[in-house]
């Protein structure tokens, strides 16, 4: 084999390979509601509040980047001009009032860039908007119950991870379920969150949504989103809540308001109960905020 037949087989391979990496990004770009294999970043956002998570963990990873270049670059020059040979006589200076000065001020202004997005990020997530729809969604032991309030329809149903040998093409394995929470796109969805009187804590979270909050029993938390993309978007249980904690996922689809309604339709009549289940939710919205 001769040198322009190796090197052609090279580009060859090379292009091949590049073409799977772009199309292995271009996947990664469309993977919404669930990492992607191989994932090393966060899932992709379909929140205002999950951008601004994000933005302020790109903001905070430079500046510790940053830190941590230069404290590096200190030390590599402290070692080549400080040594026994490069500097045989050490200086005896104990205090620099500049110096001091300049370590107090530049780490409180670091603080100060940092504080004021993620106070500003706080609030948005602390001040719960008028909701379009309120849910409440229940954790039990091992699963989640979702009801809807009585303009919506007045019905709740639990919603339990698929076993392995009911999975259809399409489902996720570990987060699919056989009953997925269902939203309108566009729309301000207030969840009030608590768990079971007499089970245990659990933790409600959603990352595409930028969404994580306790549900402890006896007590009523409050979060919301505004989903800006259609699709299914899924999550887990983030708290260690005993021997079926890893099969607890969460799964919320995003719908258009036209498929919202028809899905409603067929909700009542799959899921609705004799006796009203989402009087407690309707009662305690307001008293939540």
């Amino acid at each position: 084999m001769n040198l322009r037949t190796m090197g052609q087989k090279f580009a060859s391979s090379a292009g091949a390979a590049a073409l799977t990496l772009v199309a292995g990004a271009a996947m990664a770009q469309e993977g919404y509601g669930h990492a992607e294999p191989g994932q090393m970043d966060f899932q992709m956002p379909v929140t205002e509040v999950a951008r601004d998570i994000q933005d302020l963990h790109k903001l905070v990873l430079i500046i510790i980047v940053a830190i941590m270049l230069f404290v590096l670059a200190l030390l590599v020059a402290v070692i080549v001009k400080f040594n026994e040979k490069a500097n045989p006589t050490p200086s005896r200076t104990t205090h620099h009032t500049g110096l001091e000065v300049a370590w107090t001020v530049i780490p409180i202004l670091i603080l100060v860039v940092m504080a004021i997005p993620s106070f500003r990020l706080l609030t948005k997530q602390l001040t719960i908007p008028k909701g379009d729809i309120t849910l409440k969604i229940t954790g039990e032991q091992w699963a989640w119950n979702y009801a809807y309030p009585k303009d919506q329809g007045d019905f709740d149903f639990i919603s339990e991870i698929k076993p392995d040998k009911q999975l259809k093409p399409g489902d996720i394995r570990q987060l699919s379920v056989d009953n997925e929470a269902v939203v309108p796109v566009n729309k301000v969805i207030d969840l009030i969150v608590t768990a079971d009187p007499t089970g245990v804590i659990h933790s409600f979270t959603v990352p595409s949504f930028g969404i994580r909050v306790d549900a402890v029993p006896g007590r009523l938390n409050q979060t919301w989103f505004k989903a800006e993309r259609e699709g299914i978007y899924y999550g887990q249980c983030s708290k260690i809540c005993g021997k079926d904690h890893a099969f607890m996922p969460i799964a919320i689809r995003v719908v258009s308001e036209e498929a919202y309604q028809a899905w409603l339709v067929d909700a009542k009549k799959k899921f609705a109960s004799a006796a009203p289940v989402n009087e407690f939710a309707d009662n305690n919205s307001a008293a939540a905020r």
